[in-house]
Parts: C-alpha cells; sequence; structure tokens
C-alpha cells in the first residue's frame, strides 16, 4: 500500500464538474492499493498515516498530528501509484490491486481513517476525478508499506 500525503489548507475533488469531496485543513491522501495489500496493513497505515506529526506547534516545530489541530482526512484512490515504468515509456500496472479486490479495501481504509479523524471525504473509486487543493509548505510525505512493515 501506498501513500502520498500532502499537508493542506484546503483540497477537493470532483467528479464530471460536481465536487464529491471537499475538506479544510488536513491531509489530501493519494492511495495506491496492491495486489497484495490486506486489511491487517491498512490498518497499521491508517495508524500510522492519522499520527502523523506534521503540523506546527506554538514554536513552529512539526509536532502536531491531524487530531491536534482538528484536521480532516481528503482520500482519494490513485492505482496509478503502482506504475512500473521499468521497461519503455509505457506504464505498467500489473502490480496495483485489481477493482474486485481494491475497492473494498479502500472502504476498509476510510472506515478505519474514521475511527481517528471525524471527517474523511473521499473521491469516487474509478472516476476519472479532479483534485484541486492548496498545499501547505508545501509539505509531502510519501509512506510505502513494504519500506515501513515489510509488507
Amino acid at each position: 500500500m501506498r501513500m502520498v500525503i500532502q499537508r493542506v489548507n484546503e483540497a477537493s475533488v470532483s467528479v464530471d464538474g460536481n465536487i464529491v469531496g471537499s475538506i479544510g485543513k488536513g491531509f489530501l491522501v493519494l492511495l495506491g492499493i496492491s495486489q497484495t495489500d490486506n486489511e491487517e496493513i491498512a490498518s497499521r497505515m491508517v495508524k500510522k498515516l492519522c499520527g502523523l506529526r506534521i503540523f506546527s506547534d506554538q514554536e513552529g516545530k512539526t509536532n502536531l498530528a491531524l487530531s491536534d489541530v482538528g484536521g480532516e482526512l481528503l482520500i482519494i484512490s490513485q492505482f496509478t501509484l503502482y506504475a512500473d515504468c521499468h521497461k519503455g515509456n509505457r506504464p505498467s500496472f500489473v502490480h496495483a490491486g485489481t477493482p474486485d479486490m481494491a475497492e473494498p479495501l479502500y472502504e476498509f481504509v476510510l472506515s478505519e481513517a474514521r475511527r481517528y479523524v471525524d471527517k474523511v471525504e473521499k473521491g469516487v473509486f474509478g472516476a476519472e476525478m479532479k483534485v484541486s487543493l492548496v498545499n501547505d509548505g508545501p509539505f509531502t510525505i510519501i509512506y510505502d508499506s513494504r519500506e515501513m512493515f515489510g509488507a
């Protein structure tokens, strides 16, 4: 599982010109699910995500987590995070989770995130989406379950 986490002042996602999810201060998370991911990995990743301390405290140090600042989450499924570009110029997506296994796991990630964060918004799985954001910093972190947990 891969997460690209961007600290934002605001973010939204739209489908066919209609906003389907929006947040204020918090994290925009692009979520890639691989064929080998499962609920155990997802739970660990969500816990790590929600504990990430990259908001500034009164001294300007990145010491605060989402819960400390009343932060929100916008989580968008993005299979292209598993693009394999080793051969040629056209990416392969053979390592990305198939829709029938990835969509339920995406929904599981959303439900797990709601255990930690009051407002969790989402995109539309498999849809063509337009994402808008006001990046704060910019501050971007990449989580990869294989690097973090060997999973």
